[in-house]
């Protein structure tokens, strides 16, 4: 049996490519382990669109350094790159350890076309209108907290209210407001 081991970290790497003495009579356990420097840093964009999978290996290998992030990042849209190279940035957003998923988002809210289900839900509505929709999700959660009863008609017009500060003014106002009515001021 082959076991594969891929180690982000050199040192473990390192470590798990020794061979393991067993209890077993003649046999010693031997990883096969992938490690930084078995797999390159990729910065080339015409090397990461013509092997999507060799750059998202990059980042799950070297992804603090944020040259092959955006390398990868901008390689999987350039025209022309297989149909499926989006598909990679989901992948290996999936697989990468938080530090490395904060340089990805970073990158991609700086050069990610929108068109793929994670720039999508993430970045394609925009920063006000997420902002006015986490507001709004917080004043109904304020209100129906305190037991106040909210109408459909105001139910509405928080929800689709745009403006980032009136939903701040009226949430101010939720905490002791004692009707809804109160709310608008």
């Amino acid at each position: 049996m082959t076991v594969l081991c891929v180690c982000p970290d050199a040192g473990a790497a390192a470590y798990y490519a020794e061979p393991v003495s067993t209890a077993l009579p003649g046999y010693t356990f031997q990883a096969v382990v992938l490690g930084p420097d078995q797999v390159p840093a990729i910065t080339d964009q015409k090397e990461a669109a013509a092997h999507p999978e060799l750059a998202a290996l990059a980042v799950m290998m070297h992804g603090m350094h944020k040259p092959v992030v955006k390398t990868f990042v901008t390689a999987v849209a350039v025209p022309g790159t297989p149909g499926y190279a989006p598909h990679y940035y989901e992948y290996t957003y999936a697989m990468a350890a938080p530090a490395i998923k904060r340089i990805m988002e970073e990158v991609v809210s700086e050069t990610w076309p929108v068109y793929s289900p994670f720039a999508r839900e993430h970045f394609g509505r925009g920063k006000a209108e997420g902002k006015a929709e986490g507001e709004a999700d917080a004043l109904l959660t304020v209100l129906e907290t305190r037991g106040i009863e909210v109408p459909q008609t105001t139910r509405a017009r928080i929800t689709n209210c745009t403006d980032v500060e009136e939903l701040k003014a009226w949430l101010k106002r939720a905490v002791v407001a004692r009707s809804a009515d109160e709310v608008f001021g």
